[in-house]
């Protein structure tokens, strides 16, 4: 199903405008009788017409008597709707109201928002509700209005999907499609031994997601094992864009307090606030080599602790290795001792020679040097998944690729998988 948004809150829009913004009311003013009487010249709405028009899921249940309203009230089919009544229409339905939603477990707390599971009465399916609280003062926190402006657009397969904003003068809540576990949870399930087949496919899917993302020149910042969700099919989406960027063009300077320091690259631990992609690309080879061995790669206390375990694997930089490093005044502070570079396939047996040479590719000093998202799903490690994967729509799962399936993990203490589960959670 498609993102839905709209707000208990009537003065803001879907989409942050304000309905006096809107330049497209002509519809809303008409009286319903003159509207009756153009949609008559019209075929009979069914309930697929009207998914279609609000972009709605296939498995809604609009309410009673619905059908008929929405057909009087409607302006035709050839016609765009306004934005007011399209959200007048969505809140009929049930979208933007906090009694649509049952609130079952509470599944984890952080800095602004408290995450719940859920149930939608409109679809049945479960849902995971993220409560931000409002400060009367400060109103919503930045972070929580970049994660919606930004979700709003980014509609694909490997992306959590935003279905509902529901504003009221106390909480932000944002509902989106709940995931059984994230991907640090899932390597703790499998005893952190996963088979290597599915780090593949895993690998893949953040990479395809990440692509997405970074084509609409979106940054993430925050890749780390817990921002990556995973259902009981094996899907694995982005979450948690609170940190994330809309990239503008020319640079601009960032914050450098970005990434979870075990996932942040050696540039911006360095201080450099001129960033890219690339800054998720470091964060990506972290991720990979962590599934592979099941543990992580560089898991500092501290930035130097941190730069000091990937200088001491990777090799202290140099002139030839990193131009201009030796001329950094933050590099030259630490004094490093001269570490020679290591094997990476030392430290991770498990991992094949494309796969090493991916691995490489991902965690390179350079932020220019590191493999593009889109690159790097092209890459011949993923060879043996087939041809198809890379053809792919936007919305498309992976496993719509006949013969696409999870193997079992070696380590895995419990038995959810695609053959022996065959109905997903959105559906009990």
């Amino acid at each position: 199903g498609r993102q839905c948004i709209v707000h208990e809150n009537v003065k803001m829009g879907s989409d942050g405008e304000s309905d006096q913004a809107s330049g497209t009311s002509s519809d809303e003013v008409q009286s319903p009788v003159r509207v009756r009487m153009r949609n008559n010249h019209h075929r009979r709405i069914s309930n697929e017409d009207i998914n279609k028009r609000l972009s709605l899921p296939a498995d809604i249940r609009l309410p009673e008597g619905y059908l008929e309203k929405f057909a009087m009230n409607s302006p035709p089919f050839d016609k765009p709707m306004s934005r007011r009544l399209r959200r007048a229409s969505l809140s009929e339905i049930g979208f933007g109201k906090l009694e649509t939603y049952i609130k079952l477990d509470k599944l984890g707390e952080g800095t602004y928002a408290t995450v719940f599971k859920g149930r939608s009465k409109l679809t049945d399916n479960l849902v995971a509700l993220k409560e931000i609280r409002l400060e009367h003062e400060e109103g919503a926190p930045c972070t929580a209005i970049r994660e919606v402006s930004l979700l709003k657009d980014l509609k694909h397969a490997n992306i959590v999907t935003l279905h509902d904003i529901i504003h009221t003068d106390k909480c932000l809540t944002l509902v989106f499609e709940y995931l059984e576990k994230d991907l640090k949870q899932y390597m703790d399930d499998c005893g952190s031994i996963m088979s290597v087949h599915n780090v593949k496919i895993f690998l893949f899917q953040l990479l395809r997601g990440l692509a997405y993302c970074h084509r609409r020149k979106v940054l993430h910042r925050d890749l780390k094992p817990q921002n990556l969700l995973i259902n009981e099919k094996g899907e694995l989406k982005l979450a948690d864009f609170g940190l994330a960027r809309a990239k503008s063009v020319p640079t601009k300077t960032y914050s450098n307090e970005v990434v979870t320091l075990w996932y942040r690259p050696p540039d911006v631990l360095l201080g450099s606030t001129e960033y890219s992609t690339p800054i998720d690309m470091w964060g990506v080879g972290c991720i990979f080599y962590e599934m592979i061995t099941g543990r992580p790669l560089f898991p500092g206390s501290t930035v130097e602790d941190e730069l000091h375990l990937i200088f001491r694997i990777l090799g202290t930089p140099t002139e030839e290795t990193w131009p201009g490093i030796t001329t950094s005044e933050e590099f030259k502070t630490y004094n490093f001792p001269h570490y020679h570079a290591e094997p990476l396939v030392n430290h991770a047996p498990r991992i094949d020679n494309d796969g090493h040479d991916l691995l490489s590719m991902l965690l390179q000093f350079e932020a220019k040097k590191r493999v593009s998202a889109e690159d790097a799903f092209r890459h011949a490690y993923f060879r043996s998944l087939g041809e198809q994967v890379q053809t792919l729509a936007d919305t498309a799962s992976i496993f719509s690729v006949k013969g696409i399936q999870l193997q079992k993990d070696p380590g895995k203490r419990s038995s959810v998988y695609p053959e022996s589960s065959k109905s997903s959670q959105v559906k009990k």
